[in-house]
């Protein structure tokens, strides 16, 4: 597929998507290998919600990953993985012995049962036997099911459940930074009330010898032995579901969101090449985890498609300190890396110490994700670790998009600090009003949607189609409502604000939380904050700012008053919090985003029921914030 190489061409580009979208997927598509081409391109109404990409079409997505690139490109490293300690070797696994790989795991898999449309759970650290495992499912049409191996028993356990797994796949243990993680006991926990699986195939990674349940489970390694690397790949409908990822309701019930095959397939490499502008030797480093939609997207299956070498990181940004990923930046001459603002600032408050010792003149491109970046971080990952010559791609997308939707393309679209730019080809947004009227124009804001289908776009939540209509197209029918709160400037380019239910009405004023957490950021000793809204007796809402400093023993009054003085000199008066509470953590979910359904809970005085807490990185730090109340 080749790439967009101007703004020119950009422009070009989205003229011919949104004219005619279905004759520019179609030409997008014919890049790759298929079975059998499709009888139409596209099939949809928002209604029912039904969305079909590439219907009759067949193949199989491994076999775009792994085996058309073995002609051109057998020898090349398609997995750089870099371990959690610095002292254990990297390994560089080629798209040779990747195929061999896969393809062996695929008739392990096989050997106990497992046949198309089964679900397979994944619980594992990010070792590369993950993404074998993921593509081994992909290459026998079973349905991944990646639970990040972080989440506790009960969480994983509801996840195998509600999707009735047949085999989970997992490991003896992790390594994350310092610390040595046992996994199987968590598992064994979990699957004591999982009576859908069959096997639990265990890696070893730490050699913590645990118990073996007879029977049940099975180790990695014995499997393997002496089983044939040949695996003719299970030839798939376009529309037949590649994986199921769970992402956090409103409701506190995870939704098993479901992605299906050839529509995935095609725009998670289109969007893989084009914003990251991707050129054949670039070293890809994407930080996130598998467990989240971003390392499916941006860990595993772009490159992959694309032909790139991915590095996979097992570690943490501060271990063995806080100059590991720019270690590794250089170590490896990594070119294009791609990473979360709550990562960025967290680095940025250690201080440039552990940043100077480092070239960092292998980067080009550098990417954001998972949340919108505030200005002063925007600008200290510009001028420290993109030496100011780094084009910074801030992408806007979700668990539900599959792929990013609105983000600049490296090195051609202008950049504005905050703003996700510009849509991406063949993505129609709209702003839209409290009643669901489009907003017309620029310099205006509103409730974001999407107003015509894309190809990695959700297809239903997992056993609940109902939920999946009343959550993404019923609030604003004929339409995708993302949820999120969106500002279109004079030149048309997009800011997001915020969740819409993160937006608060301070005396009619509608004030968006990212806006007020832009200004208490720009004070020299916060580190992070988060807003929410509590009812206020007079003016309908106020506000409530939960804050962490780099000084937790400083003059907090002092501090205070100093925040003020920011918020009402970037915002406004109307913007001051009525509240400031100064905390050591935020509740947030493995991928970075606040749970702020719970500190509006705190800022509104609960104590207590906060809901499913088993998402958060960190469930023990809610109680820690209701503690430093009193």
């Amino acid at each position: 597929m080749q790439k967009i190489n101007s703004f020119e061409e950009f422009q070009s580009e989205y003229k011919k998507s949104v004219e005619n979208p279905e004759k520019f997927w179609a030409e997008k598509a014919k890049s790759f290998l298929w079975k059998r081409l499709w009888d139409k391109v596209l099939d949809w109404d928002f209604e029912e919600p039904k969305v079909k990409w590439f219907e009759g079409a067949k193949l199989n997505i491994s076999e775009n990953c792994l085996d058309r690139h073995l002609e051109s490109l057998a020898d090349k490293t398609a997995i750089l993985w870099e371990p959690n300690h610095p002292s254990e070797e990297a390994k560089h696994i080629s798209y040779s012995e990747l195929h061999t790989r896969v393809s062996r795991f695929s008739n392990v898999l096989k050997s106990l049962g497992v046949v198309k449309g089964d679900r397979i759970a994944l619980y594992m650290p990010m070792v590369p036997e993950l993404t074998i495992a993921v593509l081994a499912c992909a290459r026998i049409g079973a349905i991944h099911s990646v639970v990040f191996a972080g989440f506790s028993a009960k969480a994983l356990a509801d996840r195998i459940n509600d999707s009735s797994c047949k085999l989970l796949i997992t490991a003896d243990g992790s390594y994350r930074g310092a610390k040595t993680l046992d996994l199987k006991p968590i598992v064994d926990i979990a699957l004591e009330s999982c009576p859908s699986i069959e096997h639990a195939i265990v890696l070893e990674r730490i050699s913590s010898k645990p118990t073996m349940k007879a029977h049940r489970d099975l180790w990695w390694h014995e499997l393997i032995e002496g089983v044939s690397s040949v695996c003719e790949a299970t030839i798939m409908d376009a529309e037949d579901e590649l994986f199921i990822l769970y992402t956090s309701g409103s409701t506190g019930k995870p939704k098993g969101v479901v992605h299906s095959t050839a529509g995935y397939m095609v725009y998670a490499e289109y969007s893989f090449r084009n914003v990251f502008q991707y050129e054949g030797n670039d070293v890809f480093w994407c930080t996130a985890d598998i467990g989240w939609i971003t390392g499916h997207s941006y860990v595993i299956y772009g490159p992959l498609l694309a032909g790139a070498t991915t590095l996979m990181f097992e570690g943490i940004p501060t271990f063995p300190d806080a100059g590991r990923f720019w270690e590794v930046i250089d170590k490896h001459q990594v070119n294009i890396f791609y990473t979360a603002p709550t990562a960025i600032r967290a680095l940025e408050a250690c201080g440039l110490d552990f940043v100077k010792p480092y070239k960092l003149d292998s980067l080009k491109v550098l990417g954001t994700v998972g949340e919108p970046i505030n200005e002063e971080a925007w600008q200290w990952y510009h001028k420290h670790i993109g030496k100011e010559k780094c084009p910074i791609v801030d992408t806007w997308w979700q668990t539900e998009t599959g792929g990013m939707m609105i983000a600049p393309l490296a090195g051609i679209t202008q950049l504005k600090p905050m703003y996700a730019t510009l849509p991406l080809p063949g993505i129609q947004p709209c702003l839209v009003d409290a009643e669901g009227k489009e907003i017309i124009g620029n310099g205006v804001e509103g409730n974001l949607c999407i107003k015509y289908p894309w190809p990695s776009m959700i297809r239903t939540i997992y056993g609940d189609h109902k939920r999946c209509n009343e959550v993404y197209f019923s609030t604003n029918p004929g339409k995708y409502f993302t949820g999120d709160g969106c500002k279109r400037d004079e030149d048309g380019f997009y800011r997001i604000t915020g969740r819409v239910d993160d937006v608060i009405n301070v005396s009619g004023h509608r004030i968006g939380t990212a806006e007020v957490e832009d200004a208490i950021n720009t004070h020299r000793l916060v580190v992070e904050s988060a807003v929410v809204g509590f009812p206020h007796p007079i003016k309908g809402q106020g506000i409530y700012a939960f804050v962490i400093t780099s000084d937790l023993n400083g003059p907090s009054e002092l501090i205070k008053s100093e925040i003020i003085v920011e918020i009402c000199g970037h915002i406004g008066a109307i913007a001051k919090p009525e509240q400031i509470q100064f905390v050591n953590g935020l509740p947030k979910t493995r991928s970075g985003k606040i749970m702020r359904r719970i500190l509006r809970k705190i800022a509104s005085g609960e104590k207590e029921n906060f809901g499913d807490t088993t998402t958060l990185l960190d469930p023990e730090v809610v109680q820690q914030i209701v503690k430093s109340l009193n």
